[in-house]
């Protein structure tokens, strides 16, 4: 059996990588993608120029404006990262079928009996290098017998190692000497963009090899290398000459296992994503657009084909987005979404049309794009007879979920946005405003019946508010409410509510409350309940309305 081998690749720019690529004239330029961390905006990636100013990644934006005042920033695009790394996973299958993402910028496969079909592993590892350039990413490559290997010499090289000072190392260094010592590498020129680095591990070398690496390179936490490093244990050798048990028990199995993986003693298998399900249609214009006429035309041609693939592959769209590309390169967007996934383009073409018009064509529009971005598979139908047809009709008609009201749902939710849409379960509480659940009418289900209530409910709830009682009662025969008189021509009660015993209400600790159904003379139907409290705030209050 051969040995194993993995290729690791990292890609140490892809933030600001990204940028250049969407904004090549920037790359003279200083410009530093930034992130929000922890509540500062810090800087992940940074120009040649900006590296060169002092501009490098980990460093807050306000210094990095001290040292740089003619910083250009970009906003960091975690969604957009994730697809180009997701895009590099998939050219990289070319080499190899077990390809794995580790992280957010780093990519692992196995070349175990494939390298010497691309010439070797050094000449494999030349050509990824040359293709990344063009490309116009930065890498940095290792292959070794164990991921955990290949991680470490990817991202730590042998100057690297060399810059590695300890506690009793001489910070200077003679004059003399200064002139035949190595030059100490440029650490701004290793964060330069396409700055690549290829380390390729022996296969009988992988101890050698890492044991002069700080203890970084084992992948193990800030916290613990830190913790490592006040302990004077700064490199691989220095862990892998300690009892193991003492170290597990010191600090942590992890630090133990991310060594063995490392080493090769631990199993560490690369799992190959999987491909993710695609469902996308896309279109050039000739000419810039911008009368919603026209994009209603282009939908027209979108949505066929794309509702196709997706009854071929036995999915319906959930959440679909149709982004509009502008003739100076911005974008626009509008997104919607089913009450129920669909692959019938008849139901969806109207939710869009709904939307056109919040789309804002500027200077004109040359490319559109649909993509059904959630998904969720549909079962078959069984055709039925009409009997059975019509059994099933009628079931659907009593549980209220007919394909009319499915479209006025999707209608509604273009409109007000799904989260807009809400419908009430029962719940089990005497409480009145706490008789029933708000749940999302889109992902819930009707409720199969309410329970019977002895009295009737108000159509009505609202915020209890204190009448004036003017007549005595009970129910007082007439009232002042809202700055109005009312007097009671007839009513009916009363009810006596009480809470659960488990349930604490700040507003129910009076105590059982008595209530009554009144009428007035002039129609009003309201519900007031007495709280009976011996200090201000027993009295009477009104809770409801019937309508």
């Amino acid at each position: 059996m051969p040995q194993r081998r993995i290729l690791v690749i990292w890609f140490s720019s892809l933030a600001i990588d990204i940028v250049l690529r969407r904004e090549p004239g920037l790359s003279g330029v200083p410009v530093a993608v930034v992130a929000d961390e922890a509540g500062r905006q810090v800087v992940l990636g940074a120009t040649r120029a900006a590296v060169a100013a002092g501009v490098a990644p980990g460093l807050g934006l306000t210094d990095a404006r001290a040292v740089c005042p003619d910083l250009l920033t970009r906003a960091a695009d975690p969604v957009r990262q994730g697809d180009v790394l997701a895009a590099l996973r998939r050219w990289l299958g070319r080499i190899s079928p077990w390809v794995g993402e580790e992280g957010t910028d780093t990519l692992r496969a196995d070349l175990t009996g494939s390298a010497h079909l691309f010439g070797g592993e050094a000449a494999l590892a030349e050509t990824l290098s040359q293709d990344c350039a063009q490309l116009g990413f930065t890498v940095r490559l290792g292959i070794a017998n164990t991921p955990g290997a290949a991680w470490a010499v990817a991202r730590f090289d042998r100057a690297e190692r060399r810059g590695l000072r300890t506690g009793d190392a001489i910070d200077q260094e003679a004059r003399a000497t200064r002139s035949r010592a190595a030059k100490r590498p440029d650490r701004r020129a290793a964060l330069a963009p396409r700055a690549e680095h290829v380390a390729i591990v022996p296969p009988d070398g992988t101890r050698a090899t890492l044991a002069p690496l700080p203890v970084a390179a084992l992948r193990l936490a800030p916290d613990t290398v830190e913790h490592l490093a006040r302990l004077g244990l700064r490199r691989v050798e220095d862990l892998a000459v300690l009892p193991r048990a003492a170290l597990a028990r010191r600090f942590g199995i992890a630090v133990v296992r991310r060594l063995d993986q490392a080493f090769g003693s631990e199993p560490e298998p690369i799992s190959p994503s999987a491909q993710p399900l695609h469902f996308a249609t896309r279109m050039n214009l000739p000419d810039p657009i911008g009368l919603e006429a026209d994009l209603q035309a282009g939908i027209d041609r979108l949505l066929p084909p794309l509702c196709a693939r997706l009854k071929e592959a036995g999915r319906g769209a959930r959440h679909l987005r149709l982004t509009a590309t502008r003739s100076d390169g911005t974008q626009t967007s509008l997104e919607i979404g089913l009450a129920r996934p669909t692959h019938d383009a008849g139901r969806i073409r109207p939710i869009l049309a709904l939307k056109l018009p919040d789309i804002d064509a500027g200077f004109g529009i040359d490319r559109l794009r649909l993509h059904a971005f959630v998904t969720e598979p549909l079962t078959a139908l069984q055709h039925s007879g009409h009997a059975e047809a019509a059994a099933a009709g009628r079931d659907r008609l009593a549980a209220g979920e007919d394909a009319a009201l499915t479209g006025l749902w999707d209608r509604l939710g273009a409109r007000l946005g799904t989260e807009a849409l809400t419908r009430l379960h029962p719940a089990d509480s005497h409480i009145p405003k706490q008789g029933a659940t708000v749940m999302a009418a889109l992902f819930s289900a009707p409720a199969d019946r309410w329970p019977p209530r002895a009295q009737p409910r108000p159509l009505r709830l609202f915020v209890p508010e204190r009448i004036t009682p003017i007549a005595p009662g009970p129910p007082p025969k007439a009232f002042r409410w809202r700055r109005r008189d009312h007097r009671v021509a007839i009513g009916f009660g009363p009810e006596r509510i009480a809470p659960e015993w488990w349930h604490d209400d700040p507003d129910w600790r009076s105590g059982a409350r008595d209530y009554w159904r009144i009428e007035t003379t002039e129609g009003t139907r309201l519900w007031l309940f007495e709280v009976r409290a011996p200090d201000r705030s027993g009295g009477w209050f009104v809770e409801g309305d019937f309508g």
